[in-house]
């Protein structure tokens, strides 16, 4: 079963998921929201029925460098439990996202990405350094 990836963010969401084994991440898109989660959900909705063979959607917690809960914290806790109750066959869990946006930054940085292009693949680019992270713990 793969997993599917969520950097869930205000405005946006990036978007992986794994290879069928499980061994690699790939970035799917990023979903512009705008802060509405129906709109998201509708996507995700979308993804599922395009890949009916995922099994865990991990989605990246926003803790602060210090360990500490931060104010997005509660709103990916909130989303976390819709899709609990939406995707109720499907195991939702999570993982300390700290830095996946800065290393995205370096990666885009380091492929001389367009300053223009990388607001819109910052997301999918975190959501892969999430899921690469949820891979490794799990193995």
């Amino acid at each position: 079963m793969r997993i599917l990836g969520i950097d869930y963010g205000e405005a946006r969401a990036g978007i992986a998921i794994t290879d069928e084994l499980n061994i690699t991440a790939q970035g799917l898109k990023t979903i512009e929201h705008k802060g509405n989660d129906k709109i998201l959900l509708a996507e995700l909705d979308k993804i599922l029925n395009e890949y009916s063979n995922i099994g865990t959607i991990v989605i990246g917690m926003p803790i602060n460098m210090n360990g500490t809960k931060g104010p997005r914290v509660e709103k990916t806790e909130k989303f976390m439990h819709k899709l609990k109750c939406k995707y109720n066959k499907i195991k939702i869990d999570k993982i300390d996202e700290r830095l996946t946006t800065v290393q995205a930054h370096k990666t885009m940085n380091d492929l001389d990405i367009n300053k223009r292009k990388k607001k819109a693949l910052v997301d999918t680019i975190s959501a892969v350094y999430i899921l690469e992270v949820y891979i490794n713990k799990i193995k």
